[in-house]
This record gives C-alpha cells, sequence and structure tokens, in this order.
C-alpha cells in the first residue's frame, strides 16, 4: 500500500536487512545459566560493590509515591514491607514474624518483628504500618500524586474515610505495639497482596502535609530517606551515582559488605567496564543488553543469571483522553473522557498489530533473547492463558483489509491512508528516553505501519519523566505510545493496570465487561479457589485481545550479571536485589 521514493525504498531494503542479520545472530534456544554459583566458604567483611543502571532513577525515593523500576531498585535496598517472597512467589515473613487469618476472611492479623530500627536509630512499630496505609488512604494522597490505591482500596472505611466523611481509619488497626491487625469490607482474596507494601516511618513524614511529601528530604535526598532496609542512602550524585552504606544495626544481622553503589552507565559503554572489573553487576530493573550477551557470556570472572523478565513492553492506544477539569484535580473519571475518533474502531488497533512484526523485534533487536507475548499477566503466573487470545501474527495483507473494511482507504494516491470521511489520517507516536531497544523499535514500529498505509508521526523521545507526565497530563493529542510495565510479583490481577480507573491505565480503556470480570476474579467466596480465579482471568485475557487497548510486544530474558567476586547472591524470578545483607566479596 505505502508508496515510497527510491530513498524510502532502499532505507526500507536496508532496514530489513538489518532485522535479518540480527535474527540470524540471536539463538532463544542459547540460553544461559538461571542460578548463579556460591562459595562455600565464611564471609569476608567489608568491602564495596559496585553495580550499573543504564538510566538514572527519576529520584523519587518514597515508596508510597514512586513510579518507575529505576526508583524501585533503589528502594528494594532501603525499604522493606511485612511480606516477602520467595523463588516459588510463595509469601515469608519479613517485617512480621507471622500472621493470622480470622474465619470469615475479613482480618488478618500480623506479629510483628520486635528488634528492627529504622535507619536513624529510631524502633520500628505497629504505628508506622497504620501511617503508611492510612496515608494512601486519605483524600490529599492520589491529589499529591500518589497512585498505590490497589492497595487500600479494599481496605474497611475507604471510600467513607478517603471520602473525609470520617476521621477514624478503621482499615488497618494498632492492637499493640507489635501487632497490626488489617480490617477489609468483604471477605479479602489477596490479604496477603495487600500487606506486601514497604512501609514509611511515621515520625519522619507525621508533621508533614500529605501535599509536601514528593517535595520534602524525606523523599529525595541522600542521607534523609529512611527504611529498615540493610543499606542506607547516604549519598546522591543525581543522575550520576547513589550512595549505599551498611546499616549496622540491621534486623537480620549486620551486613557483609561496607557499601553498595549504583553507577548510571550508558549502555554503549557498559560491557568495557564489566571487562575493566570497574563495575561488579548489572542488574534491576534491564540487566545488560541482549546485543551484548555473547560479548559479556565471554568475561572472564563475570556470571550471567537469565530467565524471562517480570514484565513485558508493549505499544499501547490511546482510546481516551482526559478533561482538562480531571487532569487538574488529578481525577480519573472515565465519564469525562474523550474518545480518541483516530483510533476508536476496534479494526483499526486490530490492524495495527497485525502490521508490526514482533517476531522480527524479538530476534532483531532482542538477538532472540525474549519472546513475543499476548497478555499482560507474567508468563511465571498461574493466571497466564493464551487459550483462545488472538495471536496477531504479522501480516500486512490482513492489516491492509481490516483497514479496508473499516473505511480507511488512500484516496489521494500519495501512499498513505485517510479516514472514513476522507480527511487526512496521522498517528502520532511518543516513546522515552533511556530503553535502548525501545528506542530502536519506534522507528522500526513506524516503517511497518507505513507499509499497511498509515502514516505515523513519529515525535521526538523524551526523558522519561517528562514523557509519563505527558502520558498522563498532556496526551490531548497522543494516540500511540511505547512502554513497558515491570509486572508485580505478588498476584496475577492486572486491574491495577487496566481497570478503567487505574491511574497506571494510561490507554484510558473503558470497557464495563472486562471491569466486571476484574471484580468476578477476586469476589468471594468462590475467588478463593485457584482454579475459579484463572478461569475468569482467561476470559479477560481474551476479551483483552479483542478489544486491544495495547499490543504486547514481547517479555526480555532478563540478562543480570554479576562477578564472581561478589558471594552470596540470592536470585528471585523478578530482581538479582534480593537479602543484600547477605552478600559479600572474596576480595
Amino acid at each position: 500500500m505505502r508508496k515510497y521514493s527510491s530513498n524510502k525504498k532502499a532505507f526500507a531494503m536496508m532496514f530489513v536487512a538489518l532485522v535479518l542479520i540480527l535474527a540470524a545472530c540471536g539463538n532463544s534456544e542459547d540460553r544461559g545459566p538461571t542460578s548463579i554459583s556460591r562459595s562455600q566458604g565464611e564471609p569476608n567483611e567489608g568491602g564495596i560493590v559496585v553495580g550499573a543502571m543504564e538510566t538514572a532513577p527519576t529520584g523519587m525515593f518514597n515508596p508510597i509515591f514512586h513510579e518507575e523500576g529505576y526508583d524501585e531498585a533503589i528502594l528494594r535496598i532501603t525499604h522493606e514491607g511485612l511480606v516477602g517472597q520467595n523463588e516459588e512467589l510463595e509469601f515469608i515473613p519479613k517485617l512480621a514474624k507471622n500472621w493470622e487469618m480470622n474465619d470469615d476472611q475479613t482480618s488478618i492479623t500480623f506479629h510483628l518483628e520486635e528488634d528492627v530500627k529504622w535507619h536513624d536509630g529510631e524502633e520500628f512499630t505497629a504505628e508506622d504500618v497504620v501511617f503508611t496505609y492510612q496515608t494512601m488512604s486519605d483524600p490529599d494522597y492520589v491529589k499529591s500524586g500518589g497512585f498505590r490505591t490497589e492497595y487500600v482500596q479494599d481496605l474497611k472505611g475507604y471510600d467513607a474515610y478517603n471520602a473525609g466523611e470520617i476521621d477514624d481509619f478503621e482499615g488497618v488497626v494498632a492492637d499493640d505495639k507489635y501487632t497490626v491487625t488489617f480490617n477489609f469490607e468483604e471477605p479479602k482474596v489477596t490479604p496477603l497482596y495487600t500487606a506486601g507494601f514497604q512501609i514509611i516511618p511515621k515520625h519522619v513524614f507525621t508533621d508533614i502535609p500529605i501535599a509536601d511529601m514528593p517535595k520534602s528530604d524525606a523523599s529525595l535526598k541522600g542521607g534523609s530517606i529512611i527504611g529498615t532496609g540493610p543499606f542506607k542512602l547516604t549519598k546522591i550524585v543525581d543522575r550520576q551515582q547513589y550512595v549505599f552504606e551498611r546499616n549496622d544495626d540491621y534486623w537480620q544481622g549486620k551486613p557483609h559488605l561496607d557499601k553498595i553503589v549504583y553507577k548510571i552507565v550508558d549502555e554503549a559503554i557498559m560491557t568495557g567496564l564489566l571487562e575493566n572489573g570497574d563495575i561488579d553487576f548489572v542488574a534491576d530493573p534491564n540487566g545488560v543488553s541482549p546485543a551484548d550477551y555473547n560479548t559479556v557470556k565471554n568475561i572472564e570472572n563475570m556470571q550471567i543469571i537469565e530467565q524471562p523478565e517480570f514484565g513485558n513492553q508493549f505499544l499501547g492506544f490511546k482510546m481516551n483522553h482526559r478533561s482538562s477539569s480531571d487532569i487538574e484535580s488529578r481525577t480519573i473519571n472515565p465519564d469525562n473522557w474523550a474518545v480518541n475518533e483516530k483510533i476508536a474502531d476496534p479494526k483499526v488497533r486490530q490492524a495495527i498489530a497485525y502490521a508490526v512484526n514482533r517476531e522480527g523485534i524479538v530476534n532483531g533487536l532482542l538477538y532472540g533473547k525474549g519472546q513475543k507475548t499476548n497478555s499482560t499477566i507474567a508468563q511465571q503466573f498461574w493466571a497466564y492463558s493464551e487459550d483462545g487470545v488472538v495471536d496477531y501474527e504479522y501480516d500486512v495483507e490482513k492489516a491492509t483489509q481490516l483497514l479496508d473494511e473499516a473505511g480507511y482507504l488512500d484516496k489521494d494516491g500519495d501512499g498513505f491512508r485517510e479516514n472514513p470521511e476522507g480527511e487526512k489520517w496521522v498517528l502520532n507516536l511518543d516513546f522515552p528516553t533511556g530503553n535502548k531497544i525501545r528506542e530502536r523499535s519506534a522507528p522500526l514500529i513506524k516503517q511497518q505501519l507505513e507499509e499497511a498505509g498509515i502514516q505515523i508521526n513519529m515525535r521526538q523521545p523524551k526523558e522519561m519523566t517528562a514523557y509519563i507526565d505527558g502520558l498522563e497530563n498532556r496526551d490531548s493529542d497522543w494516540d500511540l505510545y511505547l512502554l513497558g510495565w515491570a509486572l508485580s510479583s505478588h498476584d496475577p490481577d492486572p486491574a491495577s493496570l487496566w481497570s478503567a480507573t487505574a491511574p497506571y491505565n494510561y490507554s484510558r480503556w473503558n470497557n464495563p465487561e472486562a471491569d466486571a470480570l476484574l471484580e468476578k476474579a477476586m469476589k468471594a467466596p468462590a475467588a478463593f479457589e485457584q482454579d475459579y480465579r484463572a478461569e475468569v482471568y482467561k476470559e479477560w485475557q481474551v476479551l483483552f485481545s479483542k478489544d486491544l487497548p495495547a499490543l504486547f510486544l514481547y517479555v526480555k530474558d532478563n540478562l543480570w550479571v554479576m562477578s564472581d567476586r561478589v558471594e552470596g547472591i540470592d536470585p528471585l524470578p523478578f530482581t538479582i536485589m534480593n537479602n543484600t545483607h547477605e552478600w559479600w566479596v572474596t576480595r
């Protein structure tokens, strides 16, 4: 359909040739080890371990306000929740040593560890737990940029407290100094998910208005960020270096290392730094680039742990745009949304899906270190299903057929389609900087869509902070966007990303049938049976694939790298930054 000048044709042939060459270099069967060997020797005390990220965190190191995986990588070291997870994704004790549920599944009581201190020496108590959840339930929380409401919206009295109708918070109650009870409006299917959120210190934030919390030193400044984790974030050289010092009073025992340092390193020089021994590890959230896999694999004294990412990358469709009044008031109200007519027809979204060569991206840009996916639910979960899901195989002919049927035709002969009214039809494509594979995907997707006659305006990429701000608050002319999610390992429920009122639902997908299924999957007593929930989520995944608010592109293989001078590594399916207090160095 798309007509090219000789230069455009040459570019297209060159690009396709490049993808084919890269595909030949990748081999999805050439998988590295999925664990790191461990020494049997006694741990040494002291030393520094240096890690690298290719993109800087946004700088928000308050768990209840942070948004990105890069900030989360920092918070894994500094903050903790009541429960953790093991390699099988089972919940295990963390700040809570044990718990019990009442008979009707409406309350769960946690008994806290009694020897935990915050980084500033203050004692951790049940009041900190209450304060964290009460803050996330407060009417000012969402207005101040918070969006972790999925952790509190099922708590008893949440609606009334959030509306300012009552002053007493019933959802989380301190029974005594070391005992805290979570109360729910109805029997709760996933109480440990709710209780797994990282806790913030009451004594630090209690005198700070919620609106000021995201701007406070306690959320942003090295030395002022207070958690209970094994290391303290003591120094920040913004967008360059993040220094963690040992928490000598850590409740699970003094860490072996003196320091952990994260450096922000351009992807292009990362392998060189690994070869020279200037950095010891590359971990969350992205690991090393698949293009560098063979180079890193051959570096002496480096080990790779390889397993599917707990997340996905996708091409999102801006199905609706928020009203300016909702943006100003920081509310998510689907009744006020304006339909994006440019991509409102599901056949248009489906045609776009058929026009994107996802296998080509996996083989060409990921060097085979990943796989195509058709669901937002992580493949590691019991709820993942492709039974009945539409698998949009690369098929330009099918794409053009759907566009023809929808009335999008090239009426003026310029090689691009007009809309059914005969008007110029151009879709804006936005993407952020930082993730090199995503950056390289954008022009490839543009080219493939133009092969089907869809004119694409690929706009200048933005740094992630500005990009998310546009995606949330300045999206009136957005159509297509690239993004990736690091998914929660706690539960497969996708409501926090794709229900109509979820802040993370950047596509502004509003499908009552889909929302009803999400509610059904969490409704007791039937939802206490995992098989029941799996069937409901299967139905939801089929519906998602047909209505298509987003095309899931791929799940990348995590390629985490660790120097063999570092011992005590205990990776989980979703992170290598686990039990860092047990890390130690041999030299």
